[in-house]
């Protein structure tokens, strides 16, 4: 079961560097980040685990970044700003999800740093 998203007062936990895999390795469907080659029921566990927990990290954290895009596309004091419709063409979401990925990104824009980043702490 996945863990909740740590949020801004809370320290992230760091996950597995996610390695890039060789162009012939990934041609390979039964490849993936060199598991099939890990014999020991225990290391293929760990490393599984970490990739899991990479993954997820991974997820979030775009996630983030995606909702503030969409806040910032759809901020009013641009003369190209965007509709909730508009956005949610671009990122395949519904109308509905497109409203509230603008208001959570507002809301982690709220909590930015001097240099204008989200105050989300880096993986």
């Amino acid at each position: 079961m996945a863990e909740p998203t740590p949020r801004r007062n809370e320290p992230r936990l760091r996950p597995a560097p996610l390695l890039f895999e060789p162009a012939e390795a990934a041609t390979d469907p039964e490849h993936f980040f060199d598991l099939e080659s890990i014999e020991d029921p225990r290391e293929l566990l760990a490393r599984a685990t970490e990739l899991t927990q990479a993954f997820r990290a991974a997820a979030d954290r775009a996630m983030e970044f995606q909702a503030v895009a969409a806040a910032q596309l759809a901020d009013p004091r641009r003369f190209d700003r965007l509709t909730p419709a508009d956005i949610a063409g671009r990122a395949e979401w519904t109308e509905d999800y497109a409203k509230k990925m603008v208001e959570f990104g507002r809301d982690l824009m709220r909590g930015a740093d001097t240099e204008g980043r989200p105050s989300v702490d880096p993986i």
